[in-house]
């Protein structure tokens, strides 16, 4: 369940992303250009979050965290509390796919 606005989870990111960059002691300049995106568009995502994911990822691998993201979205694992719990898991298959609509 999420007990955050997605606008502030924008701005909490938008400021981790601006605090790494000023912490390494670089430009907004400085940081387009190391990592390969248009400096309006690290402007426009400093000022509204709204970037492209490739963007976002190029950023990433610059100031750091893009090993941290690819970590936060793996799956969990599941954790069994009685070997009934493991028989049904069994049974269950996991969709590679989703359904057509």
């Amino acid at each position: 369940m999420l007990f955050i606005s997605l606008s502030k989870i924008q701005k909490k990111i938008v400021e981790s992303i601006r605090a790494r960059r000023l912490q390494m002691e670089l430009t907004q300049e400085g940081l387009s250009e190391r990592a390969g995106v248009p400096l309006s568009t690290l402007r426009k995502f400093e000022q509204k979050g709204v970037i492209s994911l490739d963007s976002f990822l190029k950023i990433l691998s610059v100031v750091g965290g893009l090993e941290e993201i690819v970590d936060a979205l793996k799956p969990k694992e599941q954790y069994f509390k009685s070997i009934d719990e493991v028989l049904k898991s069994e049974e269950k298959t996991t969709r590679k796919r989703g359904n057509r609509k």
